[in-house]
């Protein structure tokens, strides 16, 4: 199976299928037909950061985020879409006008929204992840999505599914605006940020996997610059690096996004300790909760 393909039901043959999904760095639009991917697009918004400073989204911010999602639903539409799924992740639960989000969002998107829960998001980051990561049939696997504004980790197996699912209400971005903020982080606020993940992983004891997926946007980045495996010493040296290299550089030497160079000093602060607590490298994969919906909203439309 291709790097970009989901494993859609045979129902869904030549019929596009969208979902778009509000998070809290960007806004993204996945279309995939017969399963595999023909459209992507992301927009940088920041709710995230909204939620961190003020427990709230702004009217500015609202205003912004309804003018790409009716953006991204038309360009589905423009596509052939005709069933769209549209998710909002931690920015819906964290903050205190979620339902204004997701009145916002629907409206914008002409469609039905859902706010997911955290274990909801956890469950389909981890069908998405294995739906487009080959082999691993019979291991037991986690899947770490670390987000914008919170964390899942989820561990099952493929027959199965997920067995175990916990959330951390930290992501990258509040990491960085709470402790990381500066250009570059510098070591000691690393080690600060390091001491904090210590801090809300005490009781963290999940079971152990044969194997271990990353998704999400800080894995992604990460890959480009310490490649697809991140174990303890990847993780060490570009942590290292991260901590006194300002971010244009990282972008120039990298061809990081410019939105995810400030903060993924601190997605890879977070993704170190949860490798070093599953004890096992972090693979990063190339697929996750939007696949994972895509799954889902093509095994509902074969169950209609």
């Amino acid at each position: 199976m291709p790097a970009n393909a989901v494993r859609l039901t045979r129902h869904d043959a030549g019929v596009p299928v969208g979902v778009v999904d509000v998070g809290s760095n960007t806004v993204r639009l996945l279309v995939a037909d017969e399963g595999r991917q023909v459209l992507t697009v992301r927009e940088a918004v920041g709710l995230g950061a909204d939620v961190e400073s003020h427990g709230s989204i702004s009217p500015v911010k609202l205003e912004e985020t309804a003018t790409v999602v009716e953006a991204l639903a038309n360009t589905a539409r423009e596509a052939g879409t005709t069933h769209l799924d549209v998710l909002i992740t931690s920015p819906g639960r964290q903050a205190s006008n979620g339902d204004e989000l997701l009145d916002t969002v629907e409206k914008a998107a002409g469609a039905p929204a859902r706010i997911l829960s955290a274990a909801e998001e956890g469950r389909l980051a981890f069908v998405g992840a294995l739906a487009g990561t080959p082999g691993l049939v019979r291991r037991q696997v986690a899947v770490v999505d670390v987000g914008g504004g919170s964390t899942q980790v989820t561990i099952g197996t493929r027959h199965a599914g997920p067995t175990w699912i916990r959330s951390l209400d930290i992501g990258s971005l509040r990491l960085t605006r709470r402790l990381l903020a500066g250009d570059p982080p510098g070591p000691d606020a690393v080690a600060a940020a390091q001491a904090e993940l210590a801090r809300l992983l005490e009781g963290f004891d999940p079971p152990e996997p044969q194997a271990a997926l990353a998704v999400g946007g800080s894995a992604r980045t990460l890959r480009r610059i310490a490649g697809a495996r991140l174990g303890r010493d990847e993780l060490a040296e570009v942590l290292s690096l991260l901590a006194t290299t300002p971010a244009d550089e990282l972008i120039r030497r990298f061809d990081l996004p410019q939105h995810r160079a400030r903060t993924l000093t601190a997605g890879a602060v977070i993704l170190a300790a949860l490798q070093e607590r599953l004890r096992t490298p972090l693979r990063v994969a190339r697929t996750g909760l939007r696949e994972g919906a895509l799954v889902e909203l093509a095994e509902r439309r074969a169950a209609a």
